[in-house]
């Protein structure tokens, strides 16, 4: 069983966009992925999710590259959980309990009211954190030096 990155990658990404944009440059797919150490394609596919949401726009031709759609300050990582995951955090079995024992029969409604219970909290709190909050706490966390992409 792994953790699925798909929301940690969309974060890095707009995190590195919201730095890039206090430089006053266009983000490109190549640089943003040197970044995240990880394929160029990676990052397409999570720029096109992004996209959908609302959260970033493609400019074309001259400067041609990636821009945020709104401040750092008004995209929450709440609006980034919903971009980039499908499912909620935790999933249930993939294949049915045995129904026929006590504990298969009643564990998937058990759990889906705890995790539907979590998944509540833990968007309330993802609504109340911003990327410029993340980048921010970023930043915080190295030298000056090296706080430029």
């Amino acid at each position: 069983m792994s953790a699925n990155s798909r929301m940690t990658i969309g974060a890095h990404v707009l995190t590195w966009m919201s730095l890039d944009r206090q430089n006053n440059a266009v983000a490109v797919s190549e640089r943003i992925a040197e970044s995240v150490n990880t394929n160029p394609v990676v990052i397409r596919r999570c720029l096109g999710d992004l996209r959908k949401a609302g959260l970033v726009q493609a400019k074309r031709g001259v400067g041609a590259g990636w821009t945020l759609t709104r401040e750092p300050e008004e995209i929450t990582l709440l609006e980034v959980y919903l971009a980039m995951e499908s499912g909620g955090p935790f999933g249930m079995h993939h294949t049915p309990p045995n129904a026929d024992c006590p504990v298969g029969f009643g564990i998937r409604p058990a759990l889906q009211q705890v995790y539907s219970g979590l998944e509540k909290q833990m968007q309330q709190y993802l609504a109340g954190t911003t990327i410029a909050d993340l980048l921010r706490d970023v930043l915080a966390q190295q030298p000056a030096s090296t706080a430029s992409p």
